[in-house]
């Protein structure tokens, strides 16, 4: 199965729209594990083992394992997810960008050594920093587009002067990533929660690729106006929760809690489809 036959498998058999985003940080984890680096596995896996029937794909930020040294325990992760819930796919949030044999590298980093279904890319260095990632058959890549961040618009807001009909720089991307840079039907598009209007422009341009969605939940995203802005029958969206989820309690009792905020947050947004 490709990339995207997993992910509209995964929606249908659990019924969610919810990317659960893995975002370890041991100062936050709960009295019995708090401060220890080297329970970021244990912690990821309650998680995983607590959502696997709500989420659509789950989303590990690979950041949060390299700066504790915790690389080896990611790829435990991603064995278990596979081991423990092979209909989700993976999403590795790595946002890399780079070109020629560095981009091959970090291909081979997401897609072999970690097992990845698909990755995040900045695209701000063209196609040949894309392309090697579509060299591995049936894996999936999401361009950043409209991000969620306040500063998103520095860049991604700004118009293309000579470029016909002066899109924002978003649009240029949304509009390469449905055309001329998706050659296996491949790409899909990162556009924040926070910014539900360019989320509908991003969908009008690019009709038929996946959206990766966050910033619902602690970044205040509103999770209905979400899927009225990006959701098309033919046409998925992913719509990450991290922190809201993962924190949903501090105590011994996190995964039950994570259930229940995951529970909450997937049956919000398959309501918001009606």
């Amino acid at each position: 199965m490709t990339f995207l036959d997993k992910l509209r498998a995964a929606e249908r058999q659990n019924g969610s729209l919810l990317c659960v985003g893995l975002d370890p940080e041991p100062t936050k984890f709960p009295a019995h594990l708090k401060g220890d680096a080297s329970k970021i596995y244990d912690f990821c896996a309650r998680i995983v083992d607590a959502t696997a029937d709500l989420a659509i794909a789950f989303k590990p930020q690979i950041a949060y394992f390299a700066a504790h040294r915790a690389e080896g325990q990611l790829e435990q992760l991603m064995e278990h997810m596979r081991r423990n819930a092979p209909h989700v796919p993976t999403i590795l949030d790595a946002k890399r960008g780079d070109i020629g044999s560095t981009a091959e590298q970090y291909a081979r980093e997401a897609f072999e050594r970690y097992g990845a279904d698909a990755v995040t890319l900045s695209p701000f260095m063209g196609f040949d920093s894309v392309e090697p990632y579509l060299r591995h058959e049936g894996k999936g890549a999401f361009l950043l587009c409209r991000t969620s961040n306040p500063g998103g618009a520095d860049l991604q807001g700004q118009r293309l002067a000579g470029v016909e009909g002066e899109p924002f720089l978003y649009e240029h991307v949304a509009r390469l990533a449905q055309g001329p840079w998706n050659l296996n039907g491949q790409l899909g598009l990162v556009v924040g929660a926070t910014y539900p209007a360019e989320i509908e422009r991003v969908r009008a341009l690019a009709p038929t690729v996946p959206l990766l969605i966050p910033g619902v939940g602690a970044q205040g995203g509103d999770a209905v106006a979400t899927v009225r802005a990006g959701w098309r029958q033919d046409a998925p969206i992913v719509v990450n929760s991290s922190r809201a989820i993962c924190y949903a309690s501090s105590g011994d009792d996190f995964a039950e809690a994570a259930r229940r905020e995951a529970t909450r947050t997937r049956d919000g947004l398959e309501a918001a489809k009606s």
